[in-house]
């Protein structure tokens, strides 16, 4: 912690690394967690108390609670893209302005968002555990028989630049179809860049072989895979979650893995996490990571470095970079 009574004080909630924090004490009085506590809410407000700034890692909750027992805040910076852990309405009526780390994660999550759907698709996990449980013993022509990748249908639902890296990978590099569904089609030059046609979900679903989501969480798209999407599927179909937890109902993908309404699914995402829903450990046809699509050492430097950027920005300069809430920063 560097301490400088003339250095706006800011938190740091988690640990975090070391020229990140040497940065923000350039400009800032900085207290951070090098030993990676993890805070409960009541922890967090005591140590927001007195601080304009907080850096945040996608997973601490602003709402109108916090900020009016924290009333000093002016921004916070996750330095993820996602930003669920916002109640933006809440941060704009408290003057406090949000912000997160756009763009530079992008080719990162989808190199692994296209890893997870080849993983899953060739059942990569469920064979590794059938050869470390000592059961390979012989080859036979239909041992663990997986879904093509090539030349099939590359289903995204959510079409920004994520899901846009996705597809130009499934069109180009496998010479897969691509189709999406997004709350608007793309324009014509995108779509041609990407090669992906527009679909209703409806048919998104019914045709996709490999279904990629990538749609941000909100309100509306909570469980926007249900039980009822994952019936309009194909058996053969796979599931691949890079979006954020609560955008599958995962209770109702485990039944459905389980009774092999589909084939497979991927997730690197979960409702509650870092709960898992104990019933998608009990079923084979699934691959599952710790939320780390963006996990390359040179992303999170970068996603890191835009969290200061914003602070910086914003609390020496009056401008961040990415804002959520710019309104916030035009009444300053």
């Amino acid at each position: 912690m560097s301490s400088d009574v003339n250095k706006p004080p800011i938190l740091v909630t988690r640990a975090i690394f070391p020229e990140v924090i040497a940065r923000l004490a350039e400009h800032f009085t900085v207290e951070s967690n090098p030993d990676d506590t993890l805070w409960d809410r009541a922890e967090l407000v005591r140590r927001l108390q007195g601080k304009v700034g907080v850096f945040t890692t996608g997973v601490e909750r602003v709402d109108a609670d916090l900020l009016a027992r924290c009333p000093s805040l002016k921004i916070c910076a996750n330095m993820t893209v996602g930003y669920n852990n916002f109640d933006l309405a809440a941060m704009t009526a408290a003057g406090v302005l949000g912000t997160n780390a756009p763009d530079v994660l992008t080719e990162t999550t989808a190199d692994f968002g296209f890893a997870l759907l080849m993983a899953t698709a060739r059942r990569v996990t469920e064979s590794e555990h059938f050869l470390r449980a000592g059961h390979w013993t012989r080859w036979s022509y239909d041992m663990f028989s997986g879904a093509e990748v090539h030349g099939s249908t590359l289903g995204i639902l959510g079409m920004g630049r994520i899901g846009q890296a996705i597809a130009r990978r499934g069109a180009l590099g496998f010479g897969m179809q691509v189709i999406y569904h997004n709350r608007s089609p793309l324009s014509d030059a995108l779509e041609q860049e990407c090669k992906a046609r527009y679909v209703s979900k409806e048919e998104l679903l019914k045709t996709a072989d490999h279904l990629v989501l990538v749609v941000p969480y909100s309100a509306a798209s909570h469980h926007a895979i249900g039980a009822a999407e994952l019936a309009l599927m194909k058996p053969t179909a796979t599931l691949i979650n890079i979006a954020r937890g609560g955008v599958v109902d995962d209770a109702a993908l485990a039944q459905a893995l389980k009774d092999r309404v589909i084939a497979a699914a991927g997730l690197d995402v979960f409702e509650g996490e870092p709960s898992v829903h104990p019933a998608l450990l009990q079923v084979p046809n699934v691959v599952l990571t710790p939320h780390i699509a963006s996990a390359t050492e040179g992303t999170r430097r970068a996603m890191a470095k835009l969290a200061v950027d914003n602070l910086v920005g914003y609390l020496v300069h009056g401008r961040a970079v990415t804002a959520l809430n710019p309104e916030v920063a035009s009444r300053t």
